[in-house]
């Protein structure tokens, strides 16, 4: 048990994480794209293309975040005190963003600021995220199963270029989300947006792949070590050929391939990172089973995730099949 509870607990962390990223992250991008709307009537047809789903979409990052305080109590205890302020301002940044969605369609005088708070909610907190995946790749400094850095540890360039990437990629979630569920200015408007948003994207990931074997000895031994690289230079090839998709179905005027694509690269991006880092919880030092509770707490939690994942996804496969389809202009649910 103790052998493969840790690595349950990792697949059901890192499966949510996975989710939350898709899918709050194309409702964060809806917010990204905020200012380059023409008007605030496709500003209020962009934010209902989502507002069946924007609330939902953030139980993974609950999941995410409480399964690992749970599951792996040590890798928590370090990784909080050494990421607080980026993961701080996150969770105001998400605060202020979900309540300048409720509030901007009562408060009409005070629109524009609810406007620009959810704009700048949504990319505060997307950059945030960014940045602690940052800090999480370049590593934290542990000593005696504690966190032994600064408070600004994570303050690299390399982090930044990373919140940076997290913007731009949910800056093209959001636009393949607009593509596939509108109609009128708002959709043609994203498939510009989506173009150049895929080629900032494959830029940022080319220089992140590069940045991180040059600069962590560790990732390079993993990627460029036989026998490893027989086992995974399928990983770039299948980047390049989904990246390669999604701009021909971006140009031939595909609706819902564009977004499927953007989440294939999503996914292979997380996919590479997995790669660099498993086993490692905390980099480079503490794995999983190293920083896992004991088993008893594993199984005792384990019991109610099962009981509870299954009534999650239903309900979210019932809410995207009810509002499913395109919103068209001057349709909403408020």
């Amino acid at each position: 048990m103790e052998s493969y509870l840790p690595v349950i607990w990792a697949a059901i962390i890192g499966s949510a994480v996975a989710i939350y990223v898709i899918f709050d992250g194309f409702d964060l991008g809806i917010g990204i794209l905020f200012p380059f709307a023409e008007s605030e009537h496709e500003r209020d047809q962009m934010m209902n293309s989502v507002a069946p789903f924007w609330d939902g979409n953030e139980t993974w990052l609950v999941l995410g975040g409480a399964g690992m305080m749970v599951a792996f109590p040590l890798a928590y205890s370090i990784i909080l005190p050494a990421l607080y302020l980026p993961v701080i301002v996150m969770l105001l940044a998400l605060v202020f963003r979900g309540v300048a969605f409720e509030f901007r369609w009562i408060g009409l005088t005070s629109k524009p600021h609810w406007t620009f708070a959810f704009a700048a909610g949504s990319a505060l907190a997307a950059f945030c995220q960014g940045l602690i995946l940052g800090g999480l790749v370049q590593g934290i400094k542990v000593e005696n199963n504690a966190f032994a850095g600064g408070p600004f540890d994570w303050a690299t360039p390399f982090a930044v270029l990373c919140g940076l990437g997290v913007v731009v990629g949910y800056g093209l979630l959001g636009a393949t989300w607009l593509i596939m569920k509108t109609e009128g200015g708002v959709a043609r408007r994203a498939r510009v947006e989506a173009r150049l948003l895929l080629l900032a994207v494959l830029a940022f990931m080319a220089i992140v792949s590069i940045w991180t074997p040059l600069d962590v000895e560790r990732i390079a031994v993993r990627w460029f070590s036989l026998p490893n690289i027989l086992f995974i230079w399928w990983v770039p090839v299948a980047t390049a050929l989904v990246a390669f998709a999604a701009w021909r179905w971006l140009e031939t005027g595909h609706d819902v391939l564009p977004f499927l694509a953007t989440v294939a690269l999503f996914l292979l991006g997380y996919l590479g990172l997995l790669i660099s880092n498993f086993p490692y919880l905390v980099p480079p030092s503490l794995t999983i089973w190293q920083t896992a509770a004991a088993p008893a707490t594993q199984v005792f939690m384990l019991m109610g995730t099962l009981v509870m994942l299954p009534i999650i996804l239903g309900y979210m496969i019932f809410v995207y099949w009810v509002f499913g389809g395109k919103l068209r202009e001057g349709e909403g649910y408020h």
